[in-house]
């Protein structure tokens, strides 16, 4: 591929672009959350038995209801992910994660369609999705135009 003028300028304004969100303050604050998150030894203790009971967790969903120890397991895993996930520092770290993938949709969503309204930008975020003219396929079989 040949670099042209126009493609270095694009990618230097990416870099801008990118520095920008890099230096926001939602993204301070997910590193924050972030690091706060990992150095809690009691937060790290809650995510880490978590993991562990997830394990056998997958073991048991392979033989179902018919492992020995599927209710134990079940009821472990519920009671371990609600003890995770009440976590305040886990509580935060979601947050400070979903405000910044917010800010990366939208500017993904902003950049598809200042080229085209047909872009397709998968956002995984149902509000950006809705934006298009049939986000996820509308079920008319194409008759609206989607295909």
């Amino acid at each position: 591929m040949l670099a042209t003028i126009e493609g270095v300028e694009i990618l230097e304004l990416a870099d801008t672009l990118a520095l920008m969100i890099i230096n926001s303050v939602e993204a301070d604050n997910y590193r924050q959350c972030l690091y706060r998150l990992r150095n809690n030894k009691e937060t790290q203790r809650k995510i880490s038995q978590f993991v562990k009971m997830k394990e056998l967790y997958e073991e048991v969903q392979r033989f179902g209801k018919y492992h020995p120890d599927y209710k134990t397991v079940m009821m472990s895993i519920r009671e371990l992910k609600r003890e995770m996930d009440m976590d305040v520092y886990v509580a935060e770290f979601r947050k400070a994660e979903n405000d910044l993938q917010s800010i990366l949709d939208e500017v993904s969503v902003i950049i598809g369609r200042t080229v085209s309204e047909h872009i397709k930008v998968p956002t995984g975020n149902p509000f950006f999705d809705s934006l298009s003219s049939c986000g996820s396929g509308c079920g008319t079989g194409g008759s609206c135009g989607c295909s």
